[in-house]
């Protein structure tokens, strides 16, 4: 359905993509993960047409993004990640207008955004500016797919809501995918990777990795140990002085750390941690997680 070779853009010289490659499938709920900076939002402009590349070319359904950009943009449903609609508008009239200017009606199309539009139904006649950011949100996701679109981009579109509006979000994600809708996400957060059908993991305009979620974290090659003590910040310290450490970060509670000896063991770590008089030691064996495997392949 998308097929993107060798993209590079630029800004004053700074490079904002860089000679990235990738295709989507029919029907797939493709991620692409990382940090502000990496690449994702001007990625996203060069697919809906809206920014032109400096090198490569995109496909979309067959339709390259510069010569047919009029007809890809019939096909497309675009989420932009600042809230971008009309805030003098009640909800019921940003809906109409946006099916208007597509040649449509809410009626036509209403059972595709049903189960989305049903939950704000009840405050159509409020502005959009008065709305909440989870109910923001499904505005602008009904209005994205007002048309039927083939293609849906999301850009960062869970950002700055709160974790129940997250979840309901890729539920209604989940659901818009079973009728055949391909669908491309960012987000910043590593957690929703798993929601994904497959994942882009990108860093400073490259794509580091591309595969489903399990098997970007079945290819972590090395042990992974989740350490604690009653003092975290001198744990940090010496853990990264300490000669056998590759790699340390801060999970939450634990840091994980990754050694460049393959055959320590734990009783020789918590012996170094005993020596630089660390208590309450905890260590443990765990399951690297997204996070873990981006980390790793940025270093």
């Amino acid at each position: 359905m998308i097929t993107a070779t060798n993209i590079s853009k630029s800004y004053n010289g700074i490079k904002a993509l860089d000679n990235i490659s990738f295709s989507i499938n029919k029907g797939e709920l493709f991620g692409f993960i990382g940090p502000d900076g990496a690449g994702k939002t001007t990625l996203f402009r060069i697919l809906t047409t809206l920014l032109l590349s400096d090198t490569g070319t995109v496909l979309l359904d067959g339709l390259d993004v510069v010569k047919d950009y009029k007809k890809i943009r019939k096909i497309l449903g675009y989420m932009p990640g600042r809230f971008s609609l009309y805030q003098d508008l009640s909800v019921k009239e940003n809906l109409e207008f946006f099916a208007t200017v597509f040649g449509t009606t809410i009626e036509e199309n209403y059972e595709l955004i049903k189960d989305i539009y049903v939950q704000i139904e009840p405050f159509k006649k409020r502005l959009a500016k008065n709305l909440s950011g989870g109910m923001k949100q499904k505005l602008a996701l009904s209005c994205a797919l007002i048309h039927k679109p083939k293609i849906l981009i999301l850009d960062e579109p869970t950002t700055g809501v709160d974790a129940v509006s997250r979840k309901e979000f890729w539920e209604m994600l989940k659901k818009l995918k079973e009728k055949n809708i391909t669908i491309l996400v960012s987000t910043p957060y590593m957690d929703e990777a798993s929601l994904c059908d497959r994942v882009a993991l990108m860093q400073n305009g490259k794509i580091l990795s591309i595969d489903t979620p399990d098997t970007i974290i079945n290819n972590f090659e090395k042990k992974l140990l989740a350490v604690s003590t009653s003092n975290m910040y001198k744990l940090m310290r010496d853990l990264r002085k300490y000669e056998l450490t590759e790699t340390v970060f801060l999970f939450g509670q634990n840091l994980h750390y990754t050694s460049k000896d393959e055959n320590q063991n734990t009783d020789e770590l918590k012996k170094y941690l005993e020596q630089k008089q660390h208590k309450n030691i905890q260590i443990k064996n765990i399951k690297p997680n997204i996070e873990d495997c981006f980390m790793r392949l940025m270093k």
